[in-house]
């Protein structure tokens, strides 16, 4: 028994002097991602970030929300000149060319050939990708939560006047909201009209019917690019909205009206309404018991060829600035989230569509849309994909954009307040949206968008 005792007390003596001699595991190395989500949309990134950190031991990233879009950019900025800025941030669509002409970026092929990792950038949706790349189609970030617009419509008021689908053209639309209110339905269709309605009511309209919004091909092709929404499709579009409310036939609904239009939809109170496809998840779950209701496109005018709608959402950026360790972190982390695994969980938890090809096609062999409540949300990649992206359909390149679609709101409110004619307010709104370009391009004299 002695000599069983000394040789288990030999054999752990050398176990530990061997542990002893072992160098210490490397401790990971750390970066910081800042985003702009917060509630729910916060917790999932959080889940996301932790998912990443679990999956490997060489890095840990560190997920900090910044509570809106406009705090991450600022906040970023301010960081960036303190030097304490994030190796990761995530800048919503309209913040993309303050991005591109600060800078202070390390741009994502070159991070990602530079790191190891082979991303094939023709895997992301074209209405995607156009919306965050250069004028040469260069991805300078890495698009994450992505959404459109789409219609959204009530099936059951709509079997009562003896439709089965969603109106495809404004002019079926017009005979539909006739129909539902003669049918009894006070509130055939609901919209917004504030500064947050821009991308619904103005931005999606000109890219489906391949109308600008600025000349320079919507800014893609120089800080000197004018708003001619003035002069486009988009006056009739706000002419014919003014009429059916006069008629009753649409309504405001808003968070200030105490009731949201996808309130007012959920609940079976309006019929139809244009929002988010990031806002399925939330009509599935508060919707009225037994309420049937579908998404579709956004309708188009009769004899209009539809083009792609708008990617809304965000993408990533990787700042300059950080060590080579951080940056191999940093991409670890941005290969993980193109991962389509991921591109599930994410669509999933949060209701924002796949930004890749391969990403959409894992899912849909997955059966995500077959069923609810999930069934529908295809229809944004139909849209998205609805034609190869134009000049015009790539997307929106102004500075300050935010505040043009501020005085978005303002021109709206005064049009249907009465205070001045459709002309007259689509008017002011390039006249003020103007101001606002014409002090971004002295902001950024001599420089020029990549």
């Amino acid at each position: 028994m002695s000599k069983l005792k000394n040789y288990i007390s030999a054999a752990a003596a050398g176990v530990m002097s061997v542990a002893l001699a072992m160098p210490a595991a490397a401790a990971p190395v750390k970066f910081d991602f800042w985003f702009g989500l917060s509630g729910d949309l916060e917790r999932v990134v959080q889940t996301l970030c932790k998912n990443f950190n679990d999956s490997q031991k060489d890095y840990e990233v560190s997920c900090v929300s910044q509570g809106n879009y406009d705090a991450a950019l600022q906040n970023t900025i301010a960081a960036f000149r303190a030097g304490k800025q994030p190796a990761i941030v995530q800048v919503y669509d309209a913040g993309t060319a303050t991005m591109m002409l600060s800078g202070a970026y390390y741009p994502a092929g070159k991070l990602m050939s530079e790191n190891g990792y082979k991303i094939d950038w023709n895997d992301y949706f074209p209405g995607i990708a156009r919306y965050y790349a250069t004028s040469k189609g260069e991805l300078l970030s890495f698009p994450f939560n992505s959404s459109t617009a789409l219609l959204y419509w009530n099936k059951d008021s709509f079997a009562k006047i003896g439709k089965t689908a969603a109106p495809k053209t404004w002019e079926e639309a017009a005979e539909d909201m006739k129909a539902l209110k003669g049918a009894g339905y006070d509130c055939p269709m609901a919209i917004n009209i504030s500064g947050n309605e821009s991308w619904q009511l103005m931005e999606q309209f000109s890219a489906i019917h391949n109308q600008p919004i600025a000349t320079k091909n919507n800014g893609y092709d120089g800080l000197d690019a004018r708003l001619e929404v003035n002069k486009t499709k988009f006056v009739k579009y706000v002419t014919d909205l003014k009429s059916w409310y006069d008629q009753g036939l649409i309504k405001i609904k808003s968070k200030d009206l105490g009731q949201d239009m996808v309130q007012a939809f959920a609940a079976g109170d309006c019929q139809m309404i244009m929002t988010s496809v990031g806002d399925h998840g939330t009509v599935g779950k508060t919707q009225k018991a037994g309420m049937n209701w579908d998404v579709a496109e956004l309708p188009v005018y009769a004899g209009t060829e539809r083009k792609n709608s708008l990617v809304g959402g965000a993408s990533l950026w990787v700042l300059s600035g950080k060590s080579a360790d951080e940056y191999k972190g940093a991409a670890a982390f941005l290969n993980f989230i193109h991962d389509p695994k991921t591109a599930l969980f994410w669509s999933t938890n949060t209701g924002y569509i796949p930004v890749t090809n391969s990403g959409f096609e894992f899912m849909k062999s997955s059966g995500f849309y077959d069923k609810a409540p999930y069934k529908g949300r295809e229809v944004a990649i139909a849209s998205l994909t609805a034609s190869e992206p134009t000049q015009i359909t790539r997307g929106i390149r102004l500075g300050n954009f935010t505040q043009i679609r501020a005085e978005f709101g303002n021109q709206m409110q005064a049009i249907f307040a009465n205070k001045v004619s459709v002309q007259e307010g689509i008017d002011n709104l390039a006249k003020n949206g103007n101001a606002v370009l014409e002090r971004f391009e002295a902001t950024y004299k001599g420089k020029q968008l990549p």
